[in-house]
């Protein structure tokens, strides 16, 4: 980036800064804070720094105007030593990270850039549906990370002294790793007689529990022919099969419901590892592990701007995620309004704020908010007026 570029970035993030107040997380004091300034020839982190040698923070910002803010997921005795070990950890919030580029079909060399964060938001809301259904946090805060991704900081205190082991499980248990099939289903004694029921009170053989009363509801609603032809698309069923299955769902559908995987013979076994394996594939959620097991971890501020994008670090609601564009919802207001000169180097269509355009290279005029998305993602540099 040149140096006029840098210096014209540099300033507009100083008015974000001014015009923008950005909230502190919990214990701002306990956390040791980070900044990566607007240098020439890198991206150079300072940190082991604390609140107390930073100052108050919105001036801090205001006067400093970083590329990048980021504080500790961790809470330390004295958060501004310059070693770790001689901070004293305490406690540190759970913390998961999304990164888009790094997620099952998306290529970054082919993906753009507007497709990859959809898949990032759908991946968020897969996260977010097994934190709360299948750990019941209650504290749980979701940000769009201003670039590639999304982050969940959970801060019950239930889990804040959880050391790396005990978050890797969690890890393990959110990306299915290791998930032994065999034990979601349990064989539970009825007088002299035994069944092979699913585990259906938690986890994930509830989530298979509830797809297979999905699966068999979606069934009862088609005609004999295309329920059979359905269930003959999953491995291992073929026509005798189905129509055991089929029988069974219709006959007997109470012991369906209870789970109970032995009604209608071998088939429904089949059928309930065929799904179990689906239930993993669509449900589990391509988290980064080191994040999440790092007790120590530095995290982005949510409200400061992201200096490779000139996105907000946005806060969501939980019931504002699934509308989210951060394309258009994390744009600054303070970018908006007025144009910049700018000359692309990196010609090409680009998305951006509800609008699409297809860029020439060469010196032109464009929305600032447009030419300071474009100048941090290294695609423009700054030009005189």
């Amino acid at each position: 980036m040149d140096g006029r570029t840098r210096e014209y970035l540099e300033g507009r993030f100083g008015d974000y800064y001014r015009s923008t107040d950005v909230p502190l997380p919990p214990a701002p004091d306990e956390r040791e804070w980070g900044v990566i300034p607007w240098s020439a020839g890198g991206t150079r982190m300072h940190r082991h720094q604390s609140l107390l040698d930073l100052g108050e923070l919105s001036d801090y910002l205001a006067r400093s105007a970083p590329r990048h803010v980021y504080f500790s997921s961790a809470r330390f005795a004295d958060p501004g030593a310059a070693t770790m070990d001689d901070k004293g950890w305490r406690e540190a919030d759970l913390v998961f990270d999304i990164d888009a580029d790094h997620l099952p079909g998306v290529d970054p060399e082919t993906t753009g850039y507007a497709d990859m964060l959809e898949a990032g938001k759908q991946a968020l809301l897969d996260l977010l549906d097994l934190l709360e259904d299948d750990f019941d946090f209650d504290e749980m805060q979701a940000v769009f990370s201003g670039g590639r991704g999304y982050h969940v900081h959970v801060r019950d205190e239930s889990i804040r002294g959880l050391d790396s082991e005990a978050r890797r499980e969690v890890v393990d248990y959110i990306r299915a790793i290791d998930l032994d099939f065999d034990a979601l289903i349990e064989t539970r004694q009825h007088g002299t007689t035994t069944q092979r029921v699913l585990r259906a009170e938690g986890g994930w053989g509830r989530r298979t529990h509830r797809r297979l009363l999905d699966f068999v509801d979606g069934l009862m609603d088609m005609e004999e022919e295309a329920a059979l032809e359905r269930l003959k698309e999953l491995d291992g069923i073929g026509d005798g099969r189905a129509k055991t299955i089929l029988g069974a769902f219709r006959n007997n559908p109470d012991a369906i419901r209870e789970g109970n995987v032995e009604a209608g013979g071998p088939g429904v076994r089949t059928l309930v590892e065929s799904l179990a394996r689906e239930t993993v594939e669509d449900e589990t959620s391509p988290i980064d592990e080191p994040v999440t097991t790092d007790t120590k971890r530095l995290i982005r501020l949510p409200k400061s701007l992201h200096g490779g994008s000139g996105l907000v670090v946005e806060p969501l609601a939980r019931d504002e995620i699934e509308a989210f564009d951060p394309l258009v919802d994390a744009v600054p207001d303070r970018f908006r309004g007025s144009e910049v000169s700018i000359k692309v180097t990196d010609p090409g269509e680009v998305t951006f704020d509800g609008d699409t355009f297809t860029l020439t290279s060469g010196v032109q005029s464009v929305r600032e908010s447009l030419g300071v998305f474009l100048m941090t993602r290294g695609r423009a540099e700054k030009v005189t007026e």
